[in-house]
């Protein structure tokens, strides 16, 4: 499940932009036509709920976390990549809306509804997939957007959407960015959640400074030597990571063990964080590639995608070499699963060949390295 992860978080990239903002469509009628796909998705989130339905969730901070599931209703027109979205009403035949919105009244209850889940799937498929959006979302942007990756690359994993208070507004930047710092306390308690349930492992996607919120929970998890919670999560990804090096640096350090697999996604042609760059008085971004060889030390692998279309974002959403490659787990398939001893050279040459082709570079943690070249 974990390389349909590497995927999916391709496509993440290109969300958070301006324009407008997509609503959930829970102030209408379910779509009496049922002709498209429906994802189910369970809620943790530290918005303030909302009591406009087509909103749900507000961009103001709640004290506590609040639980709930909703589903999304895939467009029979949906163009596979593609999240579509109405500002007004969305249409079900070209639109991705919610229905069912269902409150879930607190962690015993929610502990029950996600084992329920996993029990009605086979035994490998029992992982639980906690998916935090970035920054300039709303509600529903990144619900969608984490519908689209479960139903466009078959993520075969029972789902949480961690939702953080978000403005979802461009100028919005600081508050987005001290939201992420509040949010760890929430991320924390799905953990605990999910650590709870009769789930086979963990895997905790964050795109852009949802990044923030992954590191700031494992930090603090690891600060209270939560064991539990942390070896129950067998993998991260973190994609376009909205992240100050030092302070990345000072997160890996008091986290110490990082979960394995750990993977980042990188570019240096990232031109919303060379924004972020700019706004931070021009501190460097992790996810801008910064200092690569320290992350490969800290058992970090990095998949560098500088060069696909220039470093350009609507590339994932449109090459069928690149989403072949990566969601048909070639290569991944053991480089990300932590398979590394059933690796021999000529395999590891295809796939270095492969990646070369579709313009990536796939960058190795250090403790990968020497198992090679000591064979």
């Amino acid at each position: 499940m974990y390389q349909r992860m590497i995927a999916a978080i391709f496509l993440l990239i290109v969300s958070g932009c301006a324009g407008n903002r997509a609503v959930t469509g829970l102030d209408h009628p379910a779509p009496q036509d049922q002709s498209g796909a429906v994802v189910s998705l369970n809620i943790a989130s530290v918005r303030q709920r909302d009591d406009q339905p087509s909103v749900a969730y507000s961009r103001a901070r709640a004290p506590a976390l609040n639980l709930s599931r909703i589903r999304v209703h895939v467009p029979p027109a949906h163009r596979p990549g593609n999240v579509e979205t109405s500002s007004v009403r969305p249409d079900p035949q070209i639109h991705f809306r919610a229905s069912d919105y269902q409150p879930i009244a607190d962690r015993a209850a929610m502990i029950r509804t996600l084992n329920q889940q996993l029990s009605e799937r086979a035994p490998e498929q029992r992982e639980i997939f906690i998916f935090v959006h970035g920054y300039n979302n709303n509600f529903a942007e990144g619900l969608f957007r984490n519908a689209q990756i479960v139903h466009d690359y078959g993520v075969n994993s029972v789902p949480i959407h961690f939702a953080w208070a978000s403005a979802a507004s461009f100028t919005r930047y600081l508050y987005d960015r001290d939201s992420a710092i509040i949010a760890r306390s929430g991320l924390v308690e799905t953990l605990e959640i999910a650590a709870q349930t009769k789930a086979r492992g963990i895997v905790i996607v964050g795109h852009s400074m949802g990044a923030v919120v992954v590191m700031e929970a494992l930090r603090t998890l690891a600060i209270g030597k939560r064991h539990d919670v942390l070896t129950r999560i067998n993998g991260v990804l973190l994609a376009a990571a909205d992240i100050d090096p030092d302070l990345f640096r000072a997160q890996v350090e008091d986290i110490d063990e990082l979960p394995q697999p750990f993977t980042i996604v990188v570019s240096r042609r990232d031109r919303a964080l060379d924004i972020s760059r700019r706004l931070a008085g021009g501190a460097a971004r992790i996810g801008s590639g910064f200092d690569i060889a320290f992350l490969q030390n800290k058992n970090i692998q990095v998949l560098d995608i500088s060069q696909v279309d220039r470093g350009g974002h609507s590339l994932f959403a449109s090459s069928n070499t690149l989403i072949k490659l990566l969601g048909s787990g070639f290569l991944l398939r053991r480089l990300i699963t932590d398979e590394y001893a059933g690796l021999d050279d000529s395999f590891v040459a295809a796939g270095q060949g492969a990646f070369e082709q579709a313009s990536l570079a796939l960058h190795l943690p250090v403790r990968v390295i020497d198992r090679l070249q000591s064979r």
